[in-house]
């Protein structure tokens, strides 16, 4: 009884054990390979807590899974690639903290499905040279469909692979730096608008902590992949989580 004290109403001692756990891998996931643990993430709390918590709850364990993992690999950040991101984020998160008119969930979904096919498997003319006012729109743009879809990581990602075609390292610890930024803005902006995260402090506590111990065992297997064997399975899962979204928009169509 004094661990469901702990726990927000609505979740239950199971449910929180599993998704704890699961925090581990997910993180994990994306220390290893860059991408896919966020979206993994977002799947099984869509499972087990209330819809109106899902973003801004997601939102706190992303901030503690990417902070943990720019701090781990923080020698490996490009951080003239990751500051331009700061100004762009919150801009972005103001924004859509505010914004009246939402677009509807299952056009941002397909929007955002076909971006990172078409960033993933073919080259932009002119991403790897974006200056800092092109690195700030974009971020912008980011972080604003954050506020409504909740997982934009392989977006970021993609463009990320472009802008850094031959340093897996580079490219997962600046990704994870983007991330923090973005989703620490987030969250701020929940919280301003009202979110009551207090009752979900120590399952939060609970998740980033195991988060952090998979962005330690990720990131051991990140320094031993090939460039070549990362960047195949990069491509393979940005493919998987792209046509995922597609097929989430398409069907909130009908």
């Amino acid at each position: 009884m004094e661990a469901l004290a702990l726990l927000p109403d609505g979740l239950g001692l199971v449910p929180a054990a599993i998704l704890v756990f699961a925090s581990f891998f997910t993180s994990a996931l994306t220390a290893s390979f860059g991408i896919g643990g966020g979206v993994s993430m977002l799947v099984l709390l869509g499972l087990f807590i209330p819809v109106a918590a899902l973003i801004p709850v997601h939102g706190v364990i992303q901030l503690g899974s990417n902070t943990g993992r720019a701090w781990h690999q923080r020698e490996n950040i490009r951080y003239d690639i990751a500051r331009p991101f700061v100004i762009g984020s919150l801009l972005g998160a103001a924004i859509g903290a505010w914004f009246v008119v939402q677009l509807p969930d299952a056009v941002l979904k397909v929007v955002l499905g076909l971006f990172v096919l078409v960033v993933t498997w073919s080259k932009i003319p002119g991403v790897a040279q974006l200056g800092h006012a092109g690195l700030t729109i974009g971020s912008t743009l980011v972080a604003l469909a954050g506020m409504f879809v909740g997982a934009t990581g392989p977006l970021l990602a993609a463009v990320f692979a472009q802008i850094i075609p031959d340093d897996r390292k580079a490219v997962v610890a600046t990704h994870a730096a983007g991330m923090t930024v973005q989703h620490g803005f987030k969250v701020l902006a929940f919280a301003a608008a009202g979110f009551a995260f207090f009752s979900w402090i120590p399952f939060l506590a609970a998740m980033i902590l195991s988060g952090y111990l998979g962005t330690i065992y990720g990131t051991r297997l990140l320094h031993r992949l090939p460039e070549e064997t990362f960047r195949r399975w990069f491509r393979i899962g940005l493919t998987i989580l792209a046509v995922d979204l597609l097929r989430r928009g398409l069907t909130g169509f009908f």
